[in-house]
């Protein structure tokens, strides 16, 4: 089996060089309005910004930050096919301006402009992330009322275009295949990700401004909600790709991808982490199968059994639906174009054998 991967240097507001219709699963990590370390993308996009924040009118950039990632919004429902899902990772702010603390609830106003367009929101997940420090509160220390609770979770906002989910023909081998186990269903679509760590993962950056650029967010994020809303032969898109987590999860994962990304830097350096892919995605399949022994393990000492057997691995299963499970492994990576504003990958996949 074979995937391609393609990256383009450009703005995500003009997708220009993706096919209407031709994307089942967007994951993302935008950008998080009035979230500093974003001001100057943000102002670089619309001046007014830098202006209200100037002036400190922290609604007024709310709204006009905001209004530039709706013309990403505009292109995901142009590119994504009906039935498709949309997975946004999105975390809420706290800013004082003008003197003011307040809280700025960007899922909040994401929900809305998804909802506008058409999409129909579906349960979201929390995750909750290591507190950067001690302090678990902001304001004023042990004398109420003016202190703050410190925001330690994100949201994965999950949405589907349309109203009808995606159609397969009657036992299609690129679904049955792409399923996950019983207990990995149960932890994946809890609505609340304990387990989930957000530390800076390995991003192969020598460059400090480079990386304090990237918010990476976690590789296992990406990895599990492409398991959960896409098939194999299916293509993921993220047109925020920073560091390219989500390309590499889709490379782990057997789908093909494409991205979008504002600063050719980071696909400059994207090139040195493919010597590791292969390793990395036989790394990721076979902690999904040794965790499902030690569930085997743990089930049959709690006296429960098993009435299914794997098709391609040695070990029970719950269900006749996690029979056809095959794991994928990439056995090679091809660099398909040095193009300066297009970097495209082909990813040669075996199945996972395990000696």
């Amino acid at each position: 089996m074979e995937t391609t991967h393609r990256v383009f240097v450009g703005d995500s507001r003009d997708l220009a060089s993706i096919d209407d219709e031709s994307v089942e699963l967007v994951v993302t990590s935008p950008p998080y309005p009035m979230i500093e370390m974003w001001d100057d993308l943000f102002t670089a996009l619309d001046p007014a910004i830098g202006d209200a924040l100037e002036s400190g009118d922290g609604r007024a950039a709310f709204d006009a930050m905001h209004a530039q990632l709706d013309r990403v919004w505009d292109e995901l429902e142009r590119v994504l096919v009906d039935g498709g899902i949309a997975c946004l990772n999105v975390g809420d702010a706290t800013r004082s301006l003008d003197d003011s603390f307040r809280v700025y609830a960007n899922h909040a106003r994401v929900l809305e402009a998804f909802e506008s367009r058409g999409f129909d929101p579906l349960p979201d997940v929390l995750w909750r992330k290591p507190a950067n420090s001690a302090a678990k509160f902001m304001g004023s220390g042990m004398i109420p009322p003016n202190a703050y609770v410190t925001l330690e979770h994100e949201y994965v906002l999950v949405f589907r275009k349309g109203d009808e989910s995606r159609s397969f023909e009657p036992g299609a081998d690129r679904r049955y295949e792409a399923a996950y186990f019983w207990e990995e269903r149960n932890r994946w679509f809890s609505d609340v990700w304990t387990e989930v760590r957000g530390e800076l993962q390995t991003l192969g950056l020598d460059d400090d401004d480079l990386r304090d650029r990237s918010a990476a967010y976690p590789l296992e994020i990406p990895y599990r909600l492409i398991c959960m809303y896409s098939a194999y032969g299916d293509t993921v898109l993220d047109p925020f790709w920073g560091t390219g987590t989500t390309t590499l999860a889709a490379m782990c994962a057997g789908r093909h991808s494409l991205g979008s990304e504002l600063e050719a830097a980071f696909l400059e350096r994207f090139d040195d982490r493919l010597a590791d892919v292969p390793s990395l995605s036989r790394s990721v399949s076979q902690a999904r199968l040794e965790r499902h022994h030690e569930f085997v393990t743990r089930r049959r000492e709690d006296g429960k059994g098993f009435e299914y057997e794997a098709d391609h691995y040695e070990t029970p299963v719950v269900t006749k639906m996690e029979q056809g499970i095959q794991l994928r492994e990439v056995a090679s990576i091809e660099t398909l174009t040095d193009d300066e504003a297009e970097y495209a990958y082909r990813a040669t996949h075996e199945p996972l054998v395990l000696e």
